[in-house]
């Protein structure tokens, strides 16, 4: 056989040459901009080109700081054309983890977003390996800032090469991206993508039994570019081409909601937080949404309430995921096997409520205290993946060690594997709850609350007890404008569904649950909110 590399640049190579008329629609600062494959291909060679020119060379680091949109999307082809190495930064994070990641990763040039210049103004004396800053902005002139030197990136476009060749003369395994984690704890740890990796998880993304990505689709990519590569989903919708639909800056589930209409959205993916959001939209409003064929959601466990409220009230399916910013991150996806169709409703919603079963390419095991765990849907276990496009490292980090060994992944996950290979996520290893010895799932305890009408989110933190070591204390926000619920009555709705000794000690309203940069809970901020609360118990 032909040893043929697996490369980023032939990926949009075959978008220009074979869907050179299909179109990447971006929300910007401006309104709605439409570009055609034909026309993205031309304006990522000419930032490869542009890139060049200003010393970028093959294994360097090339940081974007931006919102999903068209420009985002051709840094992200553009960068690994010259073999240069994609880092998406993530916008949320910290000023002083910003710093890190930047300073560890060692960028040369960043591209930032006219509205998040003031960011990295602030930071921008701390940032010793930045040569550059180019300024991604619809305005025709660059904006004032205090950066130098600086760069207007249509005007550079437009110096550059429209024809300019991308590098094809690398090795599949050089990297091309590099992510950080969103660190809930220490600083964020880096994984790099090979060339190799990112193709083959694209080819699992279109897989029918996966995502399910293809030509026919129009892609609504709510997940941020700068978390795990937007699930990957930009690499598969080029490659595939998809009609790609970028929401912008500071969108809110309205828009999103005008954008699934408009624009005749097929598949659209994000976080349960951005679900719980769009479902309250869809409630106060009349939206046609019949061209959604699937919803993807991942990052957290989707509440069971919130799959079957999309399914049964909206017509609209949900599949949960499951993946990591080490795993590029698509590992484990929720469908139903052709013979579970027939099952009831509950059943079906159950099997779906889990995180799935893994995607063709990747292996897994699941290890208990005295090794690998039955599958029988109750014993638990750490979840440990390999695969090729699973990381084997964390780039120039210590603590490879402590989540690498013996050739995979400690997810730091704890989980239970039915017969089917069904994998469902109890907790992370750092947030179960151990109560007289016997474990406490908070996801469960969670995702319980959450499926009661009235309630909006749910999380469920373990605190000390002198007599049972961790005791589960639930923190909720309500639904806008809704009917006042007791504390009696959330105990009411979970006592048929939990042992007693599991009901959490206390149940906390809320306006607002701490949530990390990439929309999980922060537990760790919410436990420190919680400590005047619990001192006074």
């Amino acid at each position: 056989m032909m040893n043929s590399p697996l490369l980023l640049p032939m990926m949009m190579e075959h978008a220009e040459t074979y869907f050179p008329n299909k179109k990447v629609i971006s929300r910007t600062a401006l309104g709605k901009t439409t570009h055609t494959y034909k026309q993205i291909g031309e304006r990522t060679r000419r930032l490869s080109s542009a890139l060049q020119k200003l010393g970028i060379n093959k294994g360097e680091r090339v940081g974007t700081f931006a919102w999903n949109h068209h420009r985002h999307l051709e840094a992200y082809f553009g960068i690994p054309g010259i073999g240069a190495v994609l880092h998406t930064i993530n916008i949320r994070l910290a000023p002083e983890h910003i710093v890190y990641i930047i300073n560890h990763a060692e960028d040369k040039v960043l591209l930032i977003d006219e509205d998040l210049l003031p960011l990295i103004e602030k930071i921008k004396d701390e940032l010793p390996t930045v040569r550059a800053y180019i300024i991604m902005t619809d305005k025709e002139d660059i904006p004032e800032t205090i950066l130098e030197p600086v760069f207007h990136y249509e005007k550079m476009l437009a110096d550059a090469d429209p024809t300019f060749p991308f590098d094809n003369n690398m090795d599949e395994n050089d990297p091309a991206g590099i992510c950080y984690t969103s660190a809930t704890t220490g600083n964020p740890k880096g994984v790099v993508y090979s060339h190799r990796a990112i193709v083959l998880h694209s080819f699992a993304l279109g897989l029918a039994d996966s995502a399910a990505i293809s030509e026919s689709d129009v892609s609504l990519a709510v997940v941020p570019m700068f978390h795990a590569n937007a699930w990957g989903l930009p690499f598969a919708g080029v490659w595939f081409g998809t009609t790609m639909v970028m929401p912008g800056s500071s969108f809110t589930p309205k828009i999103l909601a005008q954008l699934m209409e408009s624009e005749k959205v097929t598949i659209a993916a994000g976080v349960p937080t951005i679900w719980l959001g769009l479902l309250q939209v869809l409630e106060q409003g009349d939206y046609n949404l019949k061209s959604v064929t699937r919803i993807l959601c991942g990052g957290s466990a989707a509440p069971k309430g919130m799959i079957k409220a999309f399914e049964s009230k909206y017509g609209i399916p949900f599949i949960h995921a499951y993946g990591m910013t080490e795993t590029s991150p698509l590992v484990v996806l929720s469908r139903l096997k052709s013979y579970q169709t027939n099952l009831s409703e509950e059943e079906r919603l159950e099997i779906r409520s889990k995180q799935g079963y893994i995607v063709p390419g990747v292996e897994m095991k699941v290890i208990g205290k005295d090794g690998e765990v039955t599958w029988n849907g109750t014993e638990m276990g750490e979840l440990c993946l390999r695969g090729p496009w699973v990381a084997e490292e964390y780039y120039h980090d210590d603590r490879s060690k402590d989540a690498f060994r013996d050739g995979w992944l400690h997810t730091g996950d704890v989980v239970t594997v039915d017969q089917e290979g069904v994998i469902k996520i109890v907790d992370r290893t750092k947030d179960l709850i151990k109560s007289g010895g016997e474990w406490i799932s908070s996801v469960d305890l969670e995702n319980a609350l959450m499926a009661h009408e009235e309630v909006f989110e749910a999380a469920v933190i373990a605190v000390p007890h002198e007599r049972w070591q961790e005791r589960p204390i639930a923190c909720v926000v309500m639904k806008e404008g809704r009917n006042a619920v007791t504390k009696e009555e959330l105990y009411e709705y979970l006592r048929p569904q939990f042992v007693k000794w599991w009901l959490p000690d206390d149940i906390v309203f809320m306006k607002e649950i701490p949530k990390t940069s990439v929309g999980k809970f922060l537990k760790r901020a919410l436990r420190e909110q919680l400590k005047e609360h619990l001192q006074k118990r």
